[in-house]
């Protein structure tokens, strides 16, 4: 691909380069349902939904959007969609309940029918390893905080691997570490809502380094034109002036925010100044010899999630919060815009600023976007139809700002839109609705929205109409 591939043409159509990979996105726990058939035992989130207080309305995963009974109508969807490539998350208490020992059968099956499925309705699957739902023995064990999950972890990898390698062509290791690191043991919002500085730098270093074991296990288990990647949910970060004390607050968020994770998978350290701004928090003796060249094992690209921009100024943040070594520096401002239901601010450009930053840092990398859409309030008119304009629009100008990105140097290989379904949406339960196909979760009826038509005329042009 080159920055010629994706000029604007004669009918204004931002055409997309030949081979870019259009896909849609879910997670295990937010669509699976069945959560105690076939041998799967509780993961941390299992737990943490049924804790009162932590989950909106109570809500839990237990049927969700019932993808585990309805693998062929949802396959069926993709098809009809047009999608080239389907981005999945492994359940790991699925196929192995308590992140040790031999895998259960009827998890790896699941697996084998849903990638079956999918190669006969031409669907490229991605697997994504970890997508949050740690099993809940491995957290009583210590959970990401203690170096043995990481090693688990590997041999959690090697396992799906062996079950899966020879139909999978492309496998992420981890799911926006960022966030099971800092919202699980940082702040609390996520599972397994743990409130410790200490505790979620420790879990973001052992995930960098159940990262990096994996990687090699992979490597090691898969056939040789295999992928193998990391999902990163990066920072878009900007200080809210240019006066010193606000560009400071910008790079401590940049330090703990982004280069916790790029510095040691991409290079093979730490960052000098996190290490500076964390020591009032620990002194990094958790990090052994060895650990941080495991952590930088090759990978063949890099995914991308991006929903919103940060902007931040010097101040403190609330406590607790998700920003150890940052939080009684930096305050985070409203950044100005349309917000969607999550109240994100729509910000398109933050996307292109992530994209050229990571043209000009990792030049060698191939990115795709592995996440971008937004929630709304949809609902279903009295004739049945779904109209979503405000995705649509979302949809449209993150789109172009790939496309602005491919056309000024940026090695982008393909898109996969946030969510295929309407789903259990973490904290927020039932209450916040990111699919392109609306679920209504009384009778999992399934119903285009027009967000999903519009897309499915994107991908049969393989491009977007200009503005």
């Amino acid at each position: 691909m080159t920055a010629l591939d994706a000029r604007t043409d004669t009918t204004t159509v931002l055409r997309f380069p030949a081979g870019f990979r259009w896909g849609t996105a879910t997670a295990a726990y937010q669509i699976e349902g069945a959560a105690a058939e076939d041998g799967r035992t509780p993961s941390i989130w299992d737990t943490f939904s049924r804790t009162p207080g932590k989950v909106r309305n109570g809500d839990t995963g237990d049927i969700a959007a019932d993808h585990y009974h309805r693998v062929d109508e949802d396959v069926a969807l993709m098809r009809r969609l047009g999608v080239t490539d389907y981005r999945f998350s492994i359940a790991w208490p699925r196929v192995q309940p308590t992140g040790r020992g031999p895998a259960v059968r009827k998890g790896l099956d699941f697996y084998r029918r849903l990638v079956d499925r999918l190669l006969d309705a031409g669907i490229r699957p991605v697997a994504t390893l970890y997508h949050w739902d740690l099993p809940q023995e491995l957290e009583d064990a210590g959970g990401w905080p203690q170096r043995e999950t990481a090693y688990r972890f590997a041999e959690y990898a090697g396992i799906m691997a062996d079950a899966l390698g020879d139909r999978v062509a492309t496998w992420t290791t981890l799911n926006e570490p960022w966030c099971a690191a800092f919202l699980g043991y940082g702040n609390g919002v996520h599972a397994p809502g743990r409130t410790s500085a200490v505790a979620s730098l420790r879990a973001a270093h052992h995930l960098n380094l159940a990262h990096g074991l994996a990687a090699r296990t992979l490597r090691g288990r898969l056939p040789g034109a295999a992928e193998v990647s990391l999902t990163l949910n990066l920072h878009a970060v900007r200080p809210c002036s240019q006066a010193p004390e606000d560009l400071d607050a910008a790079r401590r968020i940049d330090a703990v925010g982004n280069r916790i994770f790029l510095d040691p998978v991409f290079h093979g350290r730490l960052p000098e100044d996190l290490v500076r701004d964390t020591a009032p928090v620990t002194d990094w003796s958790f990090v052994a010899d060895g650990d941080l060249a495991a952590a930088a094992a090759p990978i063949d690209s890099l995914g991308i999630n991006y929903y919103s921009p940060s902007v931040v100024g010097a101040g403190t943040s609330e406590s607790p919060s998700p920003w150890a070594g940052a939080e009684r520096h930096v305050r985070f401002e409203p950044a100005p815009g349309p917000r969607t239901a999550m109240d994100w601010p729509v910000d398109a450009d933050g996307l292109y600023e992530l994209l050229t930053r990571l043209r000009d840092e990792l030049p060698d990398v191939p990115l795709v976007i592995t996440e971008n859409g937004a929630a709304y309030d949809d609902y279903a008119d009295p004739s049945g139809n779904v109209k979503d304009p405000e995705r649509v629009a979302y949809l449209h100008a993150h789109l172009a700002a790939v496309h602005r990105a491919l056309a000024d140097g940026a090695d982008v290989r393909g898109y996969f839109l946030w969510s295929l379904l309407d789903n259990f949406e973490w904290a927020y339960g039932y209450s916040k609705r990111f699919g392109i196909v609306h679920v209504d979760f009384a009778t999992q009826r399934r119903t285009l929205k027009d967000s999903a038509r519009w897309y499915a005329e994107v991908i049969a042009r393989g491009g977007l109409e200009g503005a």
